[in-house]
Parts: C-alpha cells; structure tokens; sequence
C-alpha cells in the first residue's frame, strides 16, 4: 500500500465514525411516537415520552421506557424481534413477521424534513 491509499482509508475511517457519532447521539423529538400496526391495521399509537407496557394481543409483549422501544417477549419461534435492538429514532422499526407485528417510532420532525425534500 501506498501513502495515499493510507490516507484515503483513514479518511474514510473518520467519515464513517464521524456519521456513527451523530446517528447516536442525534436527539430525539419530544412528541415522537410510537405506531404499532398488526397485518396493516392500525393497533395504537402511544407517545415515545411515556413509560408504559403494551400486551399485544396476547402475543408480544412491547416495554416503552427512556425514550426508547423494546420488544421483550413474543411467542413466535425466532424470536427475532425480541433480540432486536430497541429503537428510539424516527424511522427505526421492529418487525414480528410471524405475527405480522410492525413496530415504527415517527416523529413530526422528520415531516418537516419531507416537505422541504419535495
């Protein structure tokens, strides 16, 4: 490798860590929420702010707590949505295939990021 080859990885590097630093310390808005849609049909909407638990029919089972959302039980066989990571960004989803469970955290700050894009 040459110099410049060093140069352009470690530019690169610190691109990628400088953006990582940002998604994870960008704040969240305070009137985000929480919508929850079971096979397309809206289930509830609930305020990111609010600590609360949600039974989810029986099956998931849903923790809002800190500003941030995790799917802590379900009754499906992978348990895919249980192990993932919770979410507290506009945006971010959690998804229970086999219950057709999808879990969005939306903000109204990001609808006024979309009206400007247009």
């Amino acid at each position: 490798m040459k110099k410049n080859d060093l140069l352009l990885i470690g530019c690169l590097v610190l691109i990628a860590g400088l953006s990582s630093l940002f998604y994870f310390f960008a704040k969240t808005d305070e009137n985000a929420q929480v919508i929850i849609t079971i096979d397309g049909q809206n289930y509830g909407t609930y305020l990111l702010k609010e600590e609360t638990q949600i039974d989810i029919k029986g099956k998931n089972t849903l923790y809002i707590k800190n500003g941030r959302v995790q799917m802590v039980d379900a009754d499906c066989k992978d348990q895919i949505c249980v192990h993932h990571k919770p979410i507290s960004k506009s945006g971010e989803s959690i998804i229970c295939l086999p219950n057709k469970l999808i879990v969005t955290v939306e903000s109204k700050e990001s609808e006024k990021l979309d009206a400007v894009s247009e």
